[in-house]
């Protein structure tokens, strides 16, 4: 007889993971099916996101920034330091730590919560039953009355640029390199490529991103991204702009690329190249054909505004349903449809989710952009207060950028904040806060920020909007 569950999660990434600990906290016989194996060898829960995503890109990120800082910037601060050099194992080692601490922290809380990680491949059956293979061969069937999809997102691959060995690789592959190519491609100008294409930059490596599409980050507000791409390129990211790759060749340890641009055919020889170029949903074996599971064109699962399938008591949740592949919206999926389930109230705003880049200086944004304002035809105004004018960022002696905040003409509701700047990460949420709460732009400028912060530039940007920026002169002061 199968095992039955009140709650089975397929996918124990950052969507899964917590929609299996909400579960559980509500008093539901919860279980987790989840086929990851480490670089070590050992079963991980934690999905891409933990062991070959968000938190090791990030860990890199950071070491390599320190790196920089110490070889460019530190004397800007009185600092002196010779000799400066990365060690580039050792750098991989503490990314693996990390990770290492992360997924286990995941595992505890597993047990500390009475959930079942069942370790296997799963497959969805017809009547709530789901089909497990485990690493041996061997299968059983489990049974649960609600079952979660949460099996997340992989690299999308093209066949102009077939992956190989250590040399052509992925994300995931551009995380384990043990020392900085000489010449790098990276093929996809987005976030992922953005953040490899700096980390190996800052230890090294001459990078040329080449992007199909002709415009900078469309997904963000224009005058932060062309802003960003002007920094990147002085900090030696070579970014090209239409260049759609063709074909690939590997001979010698090098590899040849062959793009298409606005000036016609081209050549590219590097050492490594990483495909960046985007994610699809990850539903190889989740389902099978007697299942009747819906999934649509681009291979998203369809579900409804409750993030249920055609298939009463089956949902599913993060990159595999629409909206961005973020896995802080995942996890927020996660949350709600436990609730759902429980009887309680759920609830997730989509239009205030935020995103980032965690390049140098970082981008974030959430709600709408000036572009989409424009297009939906919708009046608002705008204010911009750069870094350049912040003492806590001149302190810092990093002020490149701005925070840019817009809000409705007739209403003054706030309809987005977009931040390029240090930490704009940790910044993004006060505008991720007004969004949720329909604050306005003068509740922003009437709130008391502490000063000296990177923070007062969002206040300053508020104040802007209606002409009465303190530390910037003003257009239309009031």
């Amino acid at each position: 007889m199968a095992e039955q569950f009140d709650v089975l999660v397929v996918g124990g990434g950052p969507a899964g993971y917590v929609a299996a600990i909400r579960s559980a906290q509500l008093g539901m016989k919860t279980a987790c099916v989840e086929k990851w194996i480490n670089k070590q060898g050992d079963p991980a829960l934690g999905g891409t996101c933990l062991n070959v995503g968000c938190i090791p890109s990030k860990a890199l990120l950071e070491s390599s920034q320190l790196f920089a800082d110490a070889n460019h910037s530190f004397e800007g601060h009185g600092i002196k330091v010779d000799g400066v050099s990365a060690d580039i194992p050792r750098m991989i080692a503490c990314k693996d730590d990390i990770v290492q601490n992360l997924t286990g922290g995941i595992a505890h809380l597993f047990k500390a919560n009475g959930i079942s990680w069942i370790q296997g491949t799963a497959s969805l059956l017809a009547d709530k039953q789901m089909q497990v293979e485990a690493a041996d061969g061997s299968q059983s069937t489990v049974f649960a009355e609600h079952i979660i999809l949460a099996t997340g997102s992989k690299s999308i691959e093209i066949g102009a640029v077939p992956l190989f060995e250590d040399i052509v690789v992925d994300s995931s592959g551009a995380l384990d390199w043990e020392s900085a190519p000489e010449k790098l491609c990276v093929i996809g100008a987005g976030v992922i490529g953005l953040e490899l294409g700096s980390v190996w930059s800052r230890l090294g490596s001459e990078v040329v991103v080449l992007e199909a599409q002709d415009a900078f980050l469309p997904m963000v507000d224009q005058q932060v991204a062309k802003a960003s791409q002007r920094i990147f390129n002085k900090q030696g990211l070579d970014i090209r702009l239409g260049a759609r790759v063709t074909a690939s060749s590997i001979s010698g340890g090098k590899v040849r690329i062959e793009y298409t641009d606005k000036n016609g055919e081209q050549t590219l020889t590097v050492d490594r190249v990483i495909v960046a170029v985007g994610r699809r949903p990850n539903i190889d074996q989740l389902t099978l054909p007697e299942a009747g599971l819906l999934i649509d064109e681009r291979g998203l699962v369809h579900v409804n505004g409750a993030c249920e399938t055609n298939l009463p008591g089956v949902y599913a949740i993060g990159d595999l349903v629409r909206g961005p592949m973020l896995a802080h919206k995942g996890s927020e999926e996660g949350v709600a449809v436990a609730e759902r389930i429980s009887g309680a109230h759920c609830h997730v705003n989509y239009d205030a989710i935020p995103s980032v880049v965690y390049t140098h200086p970082e981008i974030s944004w959430v709600g709408k952009t000036e572009e989409q304002l424009k297009e939906e035809g919708t009046g608002y105004r705008s204010g911009v207060f750069p870094f350049s004018a912040s003492g806590r960022a001149r302190a810092m002696q990093d002020t490149d950028g701005m925070v840019k905040l817009l809000a409705d003409a007739q209403t003054d509701e706030l309809l987005g904040m977009h931040i390029l700047g240090p930490h704009s990460s940790e910044l993004i949420g006060h505008g991720v806060m007004a969004l949720e709460f329909q604050g306005t732009s003068e509740d922003i400028a009437r709130t008391v920020f502490a000063h000296p912060t990177l923070a007062e530039a969002i206040h300053e940007a508020a104040l802007g909007a209606h002409g009465r920026a303190l530390h910037i002169p003003n257009k239309r002061a009031r």
